[in-house]
């Protein structure tokens, strides 16, 4: 018994003494007196005397991120990112000359220049290959628009608050998501990069595969086919029916049925709806307002779908009249 309580107090004497020397470092940083130790980046220490966690920068809090793991080879310093930055550490204390980079929005370095040090590391990312020439780099955004590389959580990386970053600048799709209609992105579940390669793509809109359909059938598999009979808007490009972003229309679509649908088929009834970049055949009867004798028929109570259920594709056959029926379930 005696001797359990002397190594328990002999071990709570070592945990206090480590105590003391941690903080007696932490605040000796604060004070700008460090002895010339790293703290946990190589060759930090002359960043660190002067800069610490409750400076603007936060220098210790990049201590917490990625970027900070000692164990990990590939861990950069902080003249990897910001330079050697000579003139910054010899000026006076009340004119110190910037960084040779600083990463900042307003008054910062070129997104450029900005972007350029953390393409030196990541440029053998594949998600990255495709940076140069893209639509952001193009458009003068840099990393650090959108990463928060000092905070322990960066809220670009978090599904739930992936979104906010993004809608800083994408305003019309903030009001979509917003819609009845939409991908569940505001619980968290669905991320703007599940769809978008920010860093640049082959694909259009950014899409992280070659193509809409691609992208889409990486959830959507079951509407991948392939299928006797192809509906070729399908095949072509989801977003020809579909706002992925969001809508008031159920399952997304841009417009209800049975005028989604009116837009490229020629209406059943004897008349068509004057919706705006329809194909409106030619001698088809229609009122201003689009609907005209018999047009109760057609768009009171009923749609397209309540025959063509299969309006992604389908394997019914039918050699008579592939056109109308190939969809029928």
């Amino acid at each position: 018994m005696k001797l359990r309580l002397k190594l328990l107090m002999n071990a709570l004497a070592v945990f206090t003494a480590i105590g003391m020397l941690g903080g007696a470092s932490v605040a000796s940083a604060a004070e700008g007196k460090l002895s010339g130790n790293d703290l946990f980046l190589k060759d930090d220490a002359k960043c660190t005397k002067c800069h610490d966690e409750g400076d603007g920068p936060k220098v210790l809090h990049l201590g917490k991120t990625k970027h900070g793991t000692v164990a990990d080879g590939r861990t950069p310093t902080c003249t990897s990112c910001h330079g050697e930055s000579t003139k910054h550490m010899g000026g006076g204390s009340n004119n110190r000359p910037k960084p040779d980079v600083t990463f900042s929005k307003k008054g910062g370095s070129s997104a450029e220049a900005q972007s350029a040090s953390c393409i030196n590391c990541h440029k053998k990312d594949t998600n990255r290959s495709h940076w140069a020439g893209s639509t952001h780099e193009s458009r003068d955004i840099s990393c650090a628009n959108c990463h928060q590389l000092h905070a322990p959580k960066d809220p670009v990386l978090s599904k739930v608050t992936q979104s906010e970053v993004c809608f800083a600048c994408h305003q019309e799709q903030r009001a979509q998501i917003n819609r009845p209609s939409r991908h569940p992105i505001l619980e968290g579940k669905v991320s703007c990069s599940d769809c978008h390669n920010t860093h640049g793509s082959v694909g259009p809109k950014l899409m992280k595969r070659d193509s809409v359909v691609e992208t889409c059938y990486q959830c959507h598999a079951e509407k991948r086919g392939p299928f006797v009979h192809n509906h070729e808007p399908v095949s072509e490009d989801c977003s020809n029916c579909h706002n992925p972003h969001g809508t008031v229309v159920e399952s997304m679509l841009k417009v209800r049925t049975p005028f989604l649908c009116h837009q490229c088929h020629t209406p059943h009834g004897g008349f068509i709806p004057q919706i705006k970049g329809a194909q409106v055949p030619a001698n088809t009867p229609s009122t201003p307002n689009g609907l005209g004798k018999g047009g109760t028929n057609v768009t009171q109570g009923r749609a397209c779908m309540n025959c063509h259920t299969e309006v992604h594709g389908s394997n019914n056959p039918s050699a008579t009249n592939p056109t109308p029926q190939f969809m029928l379930r």
